[in-house]
């Protein structure tokens, strides 16, 4: 049987996961939020006297 608390005693996590860590939280990436802020911008350009898009 698995001794739970003696293997966790022995874990020491991956530098491979550290390094991919830092990798991934230093870049500025671009999420669903950010694209729905950009097509707003767009949209709300020129209007006409009606309210609609020219």
């Amino acid at each position: 049987m698995i001794n739970y608390e003696e293997e966790l005693k022995k874990f020491t996590p991956s530098l491979d996961v550290d390094d991919a860590e830092g990798a991934i939280y230093s870049r500025d990436l671009t999420d669903v939020i950010d694209i729905l802020k950009e097509m707003l911008k767009e949209t709300s350009g020129p209007r006409s006297e009606h309210g609609g898009l020219l």
